[in-house]
């Protein structure tokens, strides 16, 4: 199973997603990439998007190695890659305190004065592009509880083996599409898998939110 693009994978996840969630639901994607994939499931639900932004804790030396990921309030560390890779408390406070600035600064960058959606009571869908070591996920997932959402469905088109028992702590149900034995990184699974855009981002939610949009 492979993808084309964001796009179609939304339009494909959506259809699935539609199986197991009904009624009033909120829909958050997992920026940046992930939000291009749940304007399709907002879509194919008839519901609202907004964004959820986590952000990996890079390993030293190696950042695209995530040893553990923050969103607003929540943090996650992998204990076993830190003891692995003798990652010292005092790098994974300074990295955890970096990466959440930047998170503040992408909700502001994508929400400007739109208020934040209210989770309390709500069915809330997560949504990324895919999953690698679920991390971010795993972040955004706990954040979601925080804010009171009554039921937490994860939803990606890809992920390894194993995603949904890893995340399944996090959250009441987990969706994801395509899980293949070996999955060395997401934008494997994509004919085209560009770099999102914070304008992207911006105009997808935004969409979502003009007459016509069903939101």
């Amino acid at each position: 199973m492979r993808f084309r693009d964001r796009t179609e994978a939304g339009e494909r996840l959506g259809a699935a997603v539609r199986e197991h969630v009904s009624g009033p639901a909120v829909v958050m994607g997992l920026a940046r990439g992930g939000v291009i994939v749940a304007a399709g499931v907002a879509e194919a639900l008839g519901v609202s998007l907004d964004v959820a932004v986590a952000r990996k804790l890079g390993a030293p030396g190696n950042p695209e190695l995530g040893i553990g990921a923050v969103a607003p309030g929540v943090r996650v560390v992998d204990e076993r890659l830190v003891q692995l890779l003798h990652v010292t408390p005092r790098f994974i406070e300074a990295e955890a305190e970096a990466q959440s600035q930047e998170v503040e600064r992408r909700l502001l960058a994508y929400r400007g004065d739109r208020a934040a959606p209210v989770l309390r009571g709500a069915t809330v869908v997560v949504v990324d592009d895919g999953v690698a070591t679920g991390v971010t996920a795993r972040a955004a997932l706990r954040w979601v509880r925080t804010e009171g959402a009554s039921r937490v469905v994860f939803a990606a088109p890809v992920g390894p083996q194993g995603a949904c028992r890893m995340l399944a702590p996090d959250c009441d149900e987990c969706l994801i599409l395509h899980t293949p034995t070996s999955l060395r990184a997401v934008g494997e699974w994509y004919d085209v898998f560009d770099q999102t855009t914070d304008d992207e981002v911006r105009t997808a939610i935004e969409d979502r939110d003009r007459p016509g949009g069903d939101a």
